[in-house]
């Protein structure tokens, strides 16, 4: 099972960071980042806060389909081998 977000901006961060914690719980094993659209620097605050959960949980998260821009974020806050994008 997957959690597709489509927006990670300061705006929704809050809504999409819960809805991404309520699919861990649920089982989700990885974030596929295919279908985002729409991102900021929120979307790395939110995906080290689900990949401390899914680890908090015993759950081996992967996340894939990210975008240019996110692996970019990634490399410039220095979180992307943290979060294996």
């Amino acid at each position: 099972m997957a959690y597709f977000p489509t927006s990670l901006t300061m705006q929704d961060a809050d809504a999409s960071l819960a809805l991404g914690l309520d699919a861990i719980a649920g089982g989700a094993a990885e974030i596929d980042l295919s279908r985002l659209d729409r991102f900021d620097s929120a979307a790395m605050a939110a995906l080290l806060a689900w990949r401390r959960a899914a680890e908090s949980a015993g759950v081996s998260l992967r996340i894939t389909g990210a975008p240019s821009g996110v692996q970019s974020l990634a490399n410039l806050y220095g979180v992307a081998e943290l979060l294996q994008i």
